[in-house]
């Protein structure tokens, strides 16, 4: 169905506007030999010249069984080509459409809204991490209920056993065989609620589930469904009654978000939406699982030169130089940096990553990967605040104006 009025861009997005001029941002250093688009001037001001396309990937055709960095599978699933003229739109239909949904609950947030999309087409998982009440399970629910797939909840509790979260093996008398009784973690998107409230060992049934895509019980590995997002909802472990998630869990989540107290206007947005009724009875799915892989498949397709795949490893490599850091990021978190950074440009138009992508993404996807030292902890810095310092640090590639391509001295934002 199409509709006169243009759809309002998800924060730092560009899309085409009502008559159909090309996407903001397909110009520059980065973008692909073919999809330079010569950008209009403003009335008196002389046209600019077209940027050198230095980063531009080789356009090759794709291998069969082979994917880009920061991909997933082993090959049966060819990346489907971007397009400004098609999917991207598309994606930016769906997600928009999706966004919408979640706004109606989480009122004035659109910065996490954009990040848990981010999390979603980067086949990724996401942690909402905040005080009680703010509203980290409305979000989680909100997501899951816009899209029309399998949804599980698992109300995590100290007495919870990780069979309860992966399955266990029942034995059949009729048939003198064990039977696998899947756990909720067979879902398309399973929201964890509290999760930091479950033991340790309950805590890391999810360990496989996340990374491999899969669940091993009895010798027997059973795959999970495609896609496959954990939201997970933690308070911060400063409260009673809950355990820290290990690192090692805690690497598993592509990014992490704190909602924060909203605005007096939004605030008062909420009581004005959500007094007279629940919100949740009339949210109705705006998407579906198939329209979700199409998006994953064209989010894969989104190209990254080799710059701005150094960029990103440099970013990740400063995070474990920094004497305030003891544990730094680790190489998953490249490449979920990668993956992310690929959403984000996605969600803004353009089938192609530029460093402001990766700025946008870093401090959700790396800082609570962090393990700070106690001198660092004492003088009560943070992880984000350590991570805005490296971005700013960071050499960004750039293009020289003859058409070369150089290490600049410009920093990140």
């Amino acid at each position: 169905m199409t509709s006169s009025t243009p759809p309002t861009a998800l924060p730092g997005s560009h899309y085409p506007g009502p008559g159909g001029e090309p996407f903001a941002g397909q110009n520059g250093p980065y973008a692909p030999p073919g999809h330079q688009h010569a950008p209009q001037p403003h009335p008196g001001q002389q046209a600019p010249q077209p940027h050198p396309a230095q980063y531009a990937p080789a356009q090759h055709a794709p291998q069969h069984g082979q994917h880009g960095a920061g991909q997933h599978g082993t090959g049966q699933h060819a990346p489907v080509p971007a397009g400004p003229g098609g999917k991207l739109e598309e994606l930016h239909a769906i997600t928009q459409r999706i966004a919408a949904n979640v706004e109606r609950v989480l009122v004035g947030k659109p910065e996490v809204v954009r990040i848990a999309l981010v999390a979603l087409l980067a086949e990724g998982h996401l942690l909402v991490e905040d005080v009680p009440g703010v509203g980290k399970t409305s979000l989680a629910k909100a997501l899951a209920r816009s899209i029309d797939c399998s949804v599980s909840r698992i109300q995590f509790t100290p007495d919870l056993l990780p069979s309860d979260v992966t399955g266990v093996s029942i034995f059949n008398r009729q048939t003198n065989e064990f039977e696998f009784r899947p756990g909720p973690v067979f879902a398309n998107i399973v929201v964890g609620d509290e999760i930091n409230r479950a033991s340790p060992k309950t805590q890391s049934a999810l360990l496989e589930c996340m990374e491999e895509h899969q669940v091993t019980v009895d010798g027997n590995t059973y795959e999970l469904h495609s896609p496959f997002m954990v939201i997970a909802t933690q308070n911060p472990i400063e409260m009673e009654g809950t355990y820290a998630l290990p690192e090692a869990q805690r690497d598993r989540f592509t990014a992490r978000v704190s909602i924060g107290y909203p605005d007096p206007q939004a605030e008062l947005a909420m009581v004005d939406e959500h007094a007279g009724h629940d919100v949740f009875a009339t949210l109705r799915p705006v998407s579906d699982a198939d329209q979700v892989r199409a998006m994953i498949e064209t989010v894969r397709a989104v190209q990254i030169t080799q710059e701005v795949r150094r960029y990103a490893v440099e970013v990740v490599s400063a995070t474990r130089r920094l004497s305030e850091i003891r544990i730094g990021a680790s190489p998953r978190s490249t490449l979920h940096l990668v993956r992310a950074a690929r959403a984000q440009a996605a969600l803004s138009g353009r089938e192609y990553v530029v460093p402001d992508d990766i700025h946008s993404v870093a401090i959700p996807v790396l800082a609570h990967r962090l393990v700070l030292t106690p001198e660092a902890q004492a003088s009560r810095r943070s992880p984000a605040e350590l991570v805005r310092g490296l971005i700013q640090r960071v050499p960004v590639p750039q293009a020289t104006p003859e058409g070369g391509a150089q290490w600049s001295t410009a920093r990140g934002r």
